[in-house]
């Protein structure tokens, strides 16, 4: 990172640089990495301001979820040749503790769900959801990003638990991916210029669980059609990240709690590192969920790491479609 962004990120807060590659050292193993994981939250690590983790430094490596191949190990747990998943940040190159390391499988799916549908954003739709939403029979379940890495999982997990599935999304071409691939009960375009007005009629029995991942305009839409003892689980704010100042306006913030507790309204803010315990149950279950094809996903996959900024510019654009990848080798 070479400097910090004021607002929406640019090119220019980010260096390519090059370097010798380090040798491992005892516990330790050197690795190449394959793909590289962008994800909405890395906006917050570039900021100095108080957070639920550290920022990146002027200067630091940019971090992220990261598949990568063993060149070197120094650690009994691994050998050359082995794929694991690490947290190794933008880099073709790594040295990372075996400690922190997950070996994958290659032959049984594909390496870079570990980054998506069976990594940490599948994990976050999946604890978010039923630890927080609590999705019951027939309720309505309406997830905004509903064509991304979180939202998408959301949404089918939720049809899994018999509960109906709403879909927020941007474009055409999102929308028809929701409503056709990936099996939502109905999806609405939050660019449509009478958007509040489609999202109440797709929801005519009123919204039980809401899954946060934008904020702005959508949330503005989803709050006045909450049901009594509505579950938020608050996973992101996409549509805020790069605000520099406040929103304009009158404060509103006396009126939504007035409504949180006048209907009884859980909102909930959550990491997924919260739920830790619950991955073991997490890998095997999503991984018979898309054995089964119950869950379906789509990859963004951009090339080389010299395309991470650009491409993570776009994801807070919203010009992704899907899990937004960087293949950094073959």
């Amino acid at each position: 990172m070479a400097s910090r962004p004021d607002g929406k990120p640019t090119p220019e807060n980010f260096r390519l640089d090059n370097a010798p590659i380090a040798e491992p050292g005892d516990g330790e193993i050197a690795l190449q990495i394959l793909y590289l994981s962008l994800d909405p939250y890395m906006r917050g690590r570039m900021s100095a301001g108080k957070s639920y983790a550290k920022p990146v430094d002027i200067g630091g490596v940019m971090e992220g979820g990261t598949v990568g191949r063993v060149l070197q190990s120094r650690h009994p747990d691994f050998a050359e040749g082995d794929i694991v998943l690490s947290h190794s940040g933008w880099q073709s190159f790594a040295i990372a503790e075996g400690s922190t390391l997950r070996k994958l499988d290659p032959t049984a799916t594909l390496i870079s769900t570990a980054l998506g549908v069976l990594g940490m954003p599948g994990f976050t739709a999946y604890a978010g959801l039923l630890t927080i939403g609590q999705p019951k029979t027939g309720e309505t379940v309406v997830v905004a990003a509903a064509s991304g890495a979180v939202g998408s999982v959301v949404g089918q997990i939720a049809k899994i638990r018999g509960a109906r599935a709403v879909g927020i999304a941007g474009g055409a071409d999102k929308c028809a991916f929701v409503r056709d691939e990936l099996g939502f009960d109905t999806v609405v375009d939050h660019r449509a210029p009478d958007f509040p007005a489609q999202l109440k009629a797709a929801c005519p029995q009123g919204i039980d669980v809401y899954f946060e991942n934008v904020g702005g305009h959508v949330w503005d839409a989803v709050f006045p059609i909450l049901n009594d003892f509505a579950r938020v689980p608050v996973c992101g704010l996409i549509a805020q990240y790069n605000d520099a100042s406040p929103p304009p306006g009158p404060d509103r913030l006396p009126g939504v709690m007035r409504d949180v507790l006048s209907r009884s309204l859980l909102i909930r803010g959550f990491i997924q590192r919260e739920f830790v315990d619950q991955r073991p149950a997490f890998y095997d279950q999503m991984a018979a969920w898309i054995a089964s094809g119950l869950i379906r996903y789509r990859e963004d996959v951009m090339d080389g790491l010299e395309a991470a900024p650009e491409a993570f510019i776009g994801l807070l654009e919203g010009r992704n479609f899907g899990k937004l990848l960087v293949r950094v080798a073959n």
